[in-house]
């Protein structure tokens, strides 16, 4: 009952910023935990960040905690992760996840979630 669709992906020089867009359709689009996912190449997909339903807790990855900021504007139906002192290591395709209100398990895990998004490219050059 929920659909995801990322953007705001782009090429961009380390040091620069991006801000991605997650746009939700579905009528109990507040009561979701959101959280954003990456994927490079060759690798695993990795927790990014999370947000619970309110906006009032957020969780971040040891590798972007003080460049990286997720929130969300429950009005909107959207949620944000604003990428700012981008490094070449944060290449990869950002996911945006969703997790109902009867979801379970740990903000970091992929399996505690139950909607996906197709992804969005970011690409930092060095």
């Amino acid at each position: 009952q929920v659909q995801l669709v990322e953007s705001g992906g782009g090429l961009v020089q380390a040091g620069g910023s991006l801000r991605l867009s997650c746009a939700a359709s579905g009528r109990t689009f507040s009561s979701y935990a959101m959280a954003w996912f990456r994927q490079a190449p060759g690798k695993e997909r990795e927790f990014v960040a999370a947000i619970n339903w309110s906006g009032g807790s957020t969780y971040y990855a040891d590798s972007v905690k003080g460049r990286f900021t997720i929130s969300r504007d429950n009005a909107k139906n959207t949620v944000y992760l604003q990428m700012n002192s981008l490094k070449p290591e944060d290449t990869a395709v950002y996911y945006c996840a969703a997790r109902g209100p009867r979801g379970s398990g740990s903000y970091y895990y992929q399996r505690s979630y139950d909607y996906w998004g197709q992804g969005t490219q970011v690409t930092v050059s060095s």
